[in-house]
């Protein structure tokens, strides 16, 4: 888990999971407390740390993007992965794994 700390890549999986998490709440918790209990309370702070979230993690998809020379294909689905609800965890898996190794190595730790 520290190693995640080393890289901009590792900062992008670990921003990527949160604002994933912070999606699926803002759509499962805070937007049906708000349309079907009448609690519009949860949908402005989850939503204020979704939105956030949002703008780091497609700031170090671009960071990332041009730091590891990543194709314009590749950054389209990891910023299209930020709006499709589980999208993030998905591009966690199939788009920022395979790289962590080379990611470290270019940038070692001081």
């Amino acid at each position: 888990m520290s190693s995640l700390f080393r890289s901009p890549l590792g900062w992008l999986r670990i921003v990527g999971f949160i604002e994933g998490l912070s999606y699926l709440l803002l759509l499962g918790v805070a937007m049906p407390l708000k349309y079907l209990a009448g609690q519009p309370e949860m949908v402005r702070v989850v939503g204020m740390a979704h939105g956030v979230l949002f703008v780091a993690y497609v700031l170090l998809v671009l960071y990332v993007m041009f730091d590891l020379s990543w194709s314009l294909w590749k950054g389209f689905l990891a910023l299209s992965a930020s709006v499709i609800p589980f999208g993030t965890f998905w591009a966690d898996v199939r788009l920022f794994r395979e790289p962590i190794a080379i990611a470290t190595t270019r940038n070692p730790p001081a």
